[in-house]
């Protein structure tokens, strides 16, 4: 039987953490806050609608969240993870639709905002700069990407065992698809 965990890095986010919460325990089997020396009740209201919280006593960073994310991921043996932000941003309900890739073989899904002609809903400015990052990643990295900086993947069992992240800041995200393409990990992305 598989394990299937929701994971989220959490920084002052008591406005949206138990929806968050809530709609994931759903399509999982445990959800995983990961808070990030948050300065509200982040972390009290995640304990209090049965999430397994996990607290950083001070800020850190994404990546420092992203690396606790990973170390409990296999601390708990965990078969397969799904990494959503805790901003209600991403919609728990595509949780399955980022599961099924990895049930096919593939070990880390990614959550386009891009693909298949999505993404008329992010403002200008914010395309321009995924853009940049994109094509960085993708050049430098080797991967071929619409979306390198989506806080929406899934990740199987190998994934899980290989990544191990070293920045506490933003670029964790494509530091990850740099390991992936080394650890030759299948990557693919759908659409949200």
């Amino acid at each position: 039987m598989s394990f299937t965990i929701a994971a989220m890095p959490a920084y002052n986010e008591e406005r949206s953490i138990a929806k968050m919460v809530l709609d994931c325990k759903k399509y999982v089997d445990e959800v995983v806050v990961v808070d990030d020396g948050s300065l509200d009740s982040t972390a009290e209201i995640a304990y209090s609608v049965g999430a397994y919280v996990v607290r950083h006593e001070k800020n850190k960073g994404y990546g420092a969240a992203l690396r606790t994310c990973f170390e409990t991921a296999r601390n708990l043996n965990a078969d397969t993870m799904v990494i959503i932000d805790s901003d209600g941003q991403h919609d728990p309900a595509e949780i399955p639709k980022l599961l099924k890739p990895l049930n096919a073989g593939v070990d880390l899904v990614i959550g386009s905002r891009f693909c298949n002609g999505n993404g008329k809903n992010v403002p200008a400015y914010r395309k321009l700069g995924l853009t940049v990052l994109n094509i960085a990643t993708n050049v430098v990295g080797g991967v071929n990407v619409t979306d390198s900086q989506s806080g929406f993947r899934a990740y199987g069992r190998r994934a899980i065992d290989c990544i191990n992240i070293d920045e506490n800041g933003m670029p964790a995200g494509s530091k990850i698809l740099l390991q992936a393409k080394d650890n030759k990990l299948k990557i693919e992305e759908v659409g949200i």
